[in-house]
Order: structure tokens, then C-alpha cells, then sequence
């Protein structure tokens, strides 16, 4: 999508503004089903930081994801999201979720071409 879907968007902002995690959505982006729950950004950007500041090797990185993020979220985001976060999210692949225990995904609100409310998991059944 060139543009984001308006209705995309005012979901992203609506997670953003009650800080809320508990809204599951399925995306295709350029192909690929993705599935999760929705995160506000400075929640997204915390979790990343922890996870990367247990690694040796990229604890250094740590830090790109908590630079700007001191401020409190205010009430109502400033300008739209551009981006939707992830957590617990999986990419679907055949009979598969990649990861089995959920990543975390940052996505561009313009790359998604579908949507849809919830997220999706297989079972042998």
C-alpha cells in the first residue's frame, strides 16, 4: 500500500494512545503473513533493548532502542504512527509460526496490502 489504510492507522493510534497490548492482528507484508499483538512503540523499543542488553555480543545496541523513549507517552500521539509493533508475533509459514514463542516485528503501516482483526495459529487437527 502506498498509502496506509485509515483504518490501520487509527487502530496503531489507538494502541498508542491507551498503551495498550492486547490487540492481536494479522498483516501480509509483501507477501508474508505476520501475526501477533499490537504494542505501543516505547513498549516495543524496551522489550528489544532488554532482549539485546542479555547478549553479549549486541548489548551495545541496546541503547539505539531507549534513546528518545525517557519521555512519557502522552494522551494522544502527535502525528500518526508510521509503524505498527509486534510482540508475541509470528511469521506463518506453511504449518509453522516463526518463531514458536513469538518475536518481536516492526512493521511499516505502508507495507501492509491486508489486514485483518486477531491473529491466526495452526494445530494438527
Amino acid at each position: 500500500m502506498s498509502k496506509p489504510d485509515v483504518l490501520l492507522v487509527d487502530i496503531a493510534s489507538r494502541v498508542e494512545s491507551e498503551q495498550s497490548t492486547q490487540m492481536s492482528l494479522t498483516v501480509v507484508v509483501h507477501g508474508t503473513v505476520l501475526t501477533g499483538r499490537l504494542a505501543p512503540e516505547a513498549v516495543w523499543r524496551q522489550r528489544v533493548a532488554e532482549v539485546l542488553q542479555e547478549s553479549e555480543r549486541l548489548g551495545s545496541f541496546s541503547a539505539l532502542f531507549t534513546s528518545g523513549s525517557e519521555d512519557a507517552p502522552s494522551a494522544e500521539p502527535v502525528t500518526p504512527p508510521t509503524h505498527l509493533h509486534f510482540h508475541v508475533a509470528r511469521i506463518l509459514q506453511g504449518t509453522v509460526g516463526i518463531p514458536e514463542t513469538g518475536g518481536m516485528y516492526r512493521v511499516a503501516l505502508a507495507d501492509v496490502s491486508a489486514w485483518t482483526v486477531g491473529d491466526f495459529s495452526y494445530s494438527d487437527r
